[in-house]
């Protein structure tokens, strides 16, 4: 299993600078009630870019909604509101006394022709992963809850763990077995007391660190191509990346779709410093801040690259209160006239863009 090696730093020649607040909770909605935030994003048949924010109710109930992006001289300014997409109305996406579908991922993945949505449903047991799929946006099939495929080296059944932070990449990659397939960026949660309270940490063969970090998974294309169910069943799993620097010394995990660049595939990845309580629970004492990988472009479990510092790091007042104070959580990045352009979650309550701009 690969080490978290602070020497691999390398030179990540892009930088964040900050464009301003697209989304505030509209008031008076029930829907919004405890914030907007952490959006999923892409483009409509028609063209025009979308949010797919989290949007939070009273009691930390989460739904999906849908919102075409305002811009005005090139810039991201504002959305205009066009409903809830997806909402926890299945048995497994509720619990007693919970309930969401929270903090989704989409990537447009062109060989499918469709925008591949990972979510978190916050159902009997905790956040569980689930895959849905839409060819608008707006009407999402539901594909299920994920699968691990069991991995003896690893001594362990990932599907114990509860798991977060999932992203598609946007473009077929080869798996460690040769063949042809479609990536995705998880981060498990090595916790089993959050479950079954008393079981405490378990590692697989090979972890030492029980930081939770990044890994990564894939689908063979055939798979997928025989069945669109697969990409709900995950393999050859591997680590990716952990925390190794001050910014992300408690946990690291993924966050918008990874980007093709020409140094291979960079990753904006959120890093957390402070005090975790429940996983369940709103977070009071941590600190969010974003950074980046960048990943080999043949090989995209192999980090070249990754940024000593934060990028970006909760400094404004809507960065730093909120429902979770201090909080920079990039989810989204989108190209407009041919910038880049990254949604993030500001303290759990906001969502405000910035501009990716290269150093170099």
């Amino acid at each position: 299993m690969p080490s978290n090696d602070p020497a691999v730093t390398g030179t990540v020649p892009y930088r964040l600078r900050r464009v301003g607040v697209v989304m505030t909770p509209a008031e008076g909605d029930p829907h919004e009630a405890e914030g907007v935030l952490n959006p999923a994003s892409g483009r409509g048949p028609d063209g025009a870019l979308y949010l797919l924010p989290r949007l939070v109710a009273a009691g930390n109930v989460s739904r999906v909604g849908l919102a075409r992006v305002v811009i005005e001289g090139g810039l991201p300014i504002g959305v205009e509101r066009e409903g809830v997409v997806l909402e926890p109305d299945r048995g497994w996406e509720r619990g007693v006394g919970n309930a969401g579908v929270e903090d989704p991922r989409v990537t447009w993945i062109p060989a499918l022709d469709l925008h591949v949505m990972t979510y978190v449903a916050y159902g009997p047991l905790g956040p569980r992963t689930a895959v849905a799929v839409s060819a608008d946006l707006r009407d999402w099939r539901r594909l299920g809850p994920v699968l691990f495929r069991y991995q003896d080296e690893l001594d362990m059944d990932l599907n114990l763990f509860h798991n977060k932070d999932t992203v598609f990449f946007p473009e077929p990659v080869t798996a460690p077995d040769g063949r042809e397939a479609f990536a995705v960026l998880h981060r498990p949660m090595w916790d089993l007391g959050e479950t079954r309270p008393g079981q405490g940490v378990r590692l697989p063969a090979g972890v030492e660190d029980e930081r939770q970090s990044i890994w990564i998974s894939y689908i063979p294309v055939d798979a997928v191509r025989a069945d669109l169910g697969a990409l709900t069943l995950w393999e050859q799993h591997r680590f990716v990346a952990g925390p190794a620097f001050d910014f992300e010394a408690l946990k690291i995990g993924g966050g918008p779709p990874p980007l093709r660049v020409p140094e291979g595939w960079l990753v904006l990845h959120h890093g957390v410093t402070g005090v975790i309580d429940s996983a369940f629970s709103q977070q009071q004492k941590v600190n969010y801040a974003a950074g980046a990988l960048l990943l080999d472009a043949d090989d995209p479990s192999r980090v070249i690259a990754r940024t000593p510092e934060p990028l970006l790091a909760p400094e404004t007042d809507d960065e730093r209160s909120g429902i979770v104070p201090n909080v920079v959580f990039p989810t989204a990045i989108e190209e407009i006239d041919g910038r880049h352009f990254v949604f993030y979650g500001m303290a759990d309550s906001k969502i405000g863009v910035a501009l990716l701009e290269r150093t170099d």
